[in-house]
């Protein structure tokens, strides 16, 4: 936007011989760009800090992610073996260490009831009309003997609709209790049925209407080929203990032992064996090492002492603390008085410049003297390993905590924030005072035109009147 008053001065010309109009941004520059130099000066400082402080949060945050990953992925479990690896396969969760040996038998594989219905010349065929009662129980031979904790649905079949139709809405009103599809095979369109695995989930279908479904009606007693397979349990022992189970993934085994089961072995039991995994331990705790080196690494090279350092933030000082308290931290309180409990036990070390080794002789006689110790450490849960580096990352990121790492994140935010609004009155400030000084100066230019026009009238008049 052009200035009036620097408009005048440059249509007046230079009566002066001075530029105001330089003068006047000369002049409100002088006023304030000192002041401006020293805000953007510490502003660059405060941005260098904030990028600092922010890759040293994401670094404990990411520690803390990927070893929470590697624990959750079972790397440092003890590894499961079975000597018939076709009956099931084993998986233990995260921070238990079962030890010896169990005894697998499996007499049966759970299944799911399985029905072929009616024979349609097309998909596109009527059904009928009516109400088709499904009732859930135990199928046995010609016998149905209902379980009444599972609700009886009823799905109403309209006129016109098909054996796509049915399927859908049976589908839909058993909440995934069945699963019911067309399909079109050589004896023409029929209509599958399939439930869950486990006895109690057999199913039975009821043609409620008087004969108009009677093509989708099915019980045990009326079975003419209809019935594909039966809903039945796994059974199997577990070190000779006789068990069932609805499915054939098994849980609530002792020392959290999970089970997929896939064949039998009826008189030919497995065994199943544990070995403690510990070159994955070391494998882990080497790369824990090395990532806290990294923080350390990049907590000192923000400590240089020069102007973008965090040498003397709260944040970084409380971090450099927490680090250096890392080793004795007891990881697991509940652990017996000669288990490893602390990180130190596990060869984690600290050297005099704040930086961390690997002590590989002493982790390698924690794992000798109690693997089982060992392995107990890396857990997802309440204590461990990971919610003790978690615990420390979050505390040293939270922003609502003003003495941590989050907390100077959050302060050096608001003060470019506040060093922006001064800025931005600074620059107003400077507009104004030039707007004015333009202003004062173009009627000072105008006076000493005029001063000048009344100089050489009188000049002129003095050499007409010696003429």
């Amino acid at each position: 936007m052009t200035n009036p008053g620097s408009s005048i001065l440059t249509a007046l010309g230079a009566g002066s011989g001075i530029n105001f109009a330089q003068l006047a941004e000369n002049l409100s520059e002088a006023s304030f760009g000192v002041k401006r130099e020293t805000i953007e000066d510490r502003t660059a400082r405060l941005e260098a800090q904030i990028s600092a402080a922010s890759v040293l949060r994401s670094s404990l945050t990411s520690l803390a992610g990927a070893l929470g990953d590697r624990i959750r992925a079972g790397d440092v479990a003890p590894r499961a073996s079975i000597s018939n690896p076709d009956i099931a396969q084993v998986q233990i969760p995260p921070g238990t260490a079962p030890s010896g040996s169990y005894e697998l038998e499996v007499e049966q594989l759970a299944d799911a009831q399985t029905l072929v219905l009616g024979s349609f010349a097309s998909a596109q065929d009527n059904v009928g009309e009516g109400t088709l009662r499904i009732r859930f129980g135990m199928v046995s031979a010609a016998n149905f003997s209902e379980d009444t904790q599972q609700s009886a649905l009823d799905i109403e079949v309209l006129a016109g609709d098909t054996p796509g139709d049915v399927a859908s809405k049976i589908g839909e009103a058993s909440g995934g209790a069945l699963r019911a599809y067309v399909a079109n095979g050589t004896g023409g369109a029929q209509l599958v049925i399939k439930g869950r695995d486990g006895e109690a989930n057999g199913f039975t279908l009821e043609d409620t209407g008087g004969g108009s479904l009677a093509a989708l009606a099915w019980s045990p007693a009326s079975d003419a080929g209809e019935l594909r397979s039966t809903a039945r349990d796994a059974i199997f022992s577990f070190d000779t203990v006789a068990m069932r189970s609805a499915g054939n993934s098994v849980s609530g085994l002792p020392e959290g032992i999970t089970l997929d089961l896939s064949a039998t072995n009826i008189g030919s039991p497995a065994t199943i064996a544990f070995s403690q995994n510990t070159a994955a331990i070391t494998g882990v705790m080497s790369d824990f090492t090395a990532a806290l080196n990294d923080i350390v690494a990049l907590v000192n090279g923000t400590a240089d002492g020069s102007d973008t350092s965090l040498a003397s933030d709260p944040g970084a000082r409380e971090l450099r603390r927490d680090l250096a308290r890392l080793t004795s931290e007891i990881v697991l309180p509940g652990a017996p008085a000669d288990a490893p409990s602390r990180l130190s036990d596990l060869g984690l070390s600290l050297n005099r410049d704040g930086s961390f080794r690997l002590d590989s002789e002493r982790l390698a006689q924690t794992l000798a003297d109690d693997p089982q110790g060992a392995a107990a450490m890396f857990t997802t849960g309440p204590t461990g390993i990971f919610a003790t580096i978690d615990r420390f990352a979050r505390n040293n990121t939270s922003s609502g905590d003003p003495g941590s790492l989050g907390g100077s994140l959050a302060r050096l935010q608001a003060q470019v924030e506040r060093n922006d609004e001064r800025l931005t009155r600074i620059a107003e400030q400077q507009d104004n005072l030039r707007d004015r000084l333009t202003r004062d100066l173009a009627a000072a230019e105008s006076r000493i035109a005029s001063s000048q026009s009344t100089l050489d009238f009188i000049r002129q008049q003095f050499e007409i009147s010696d003429d």
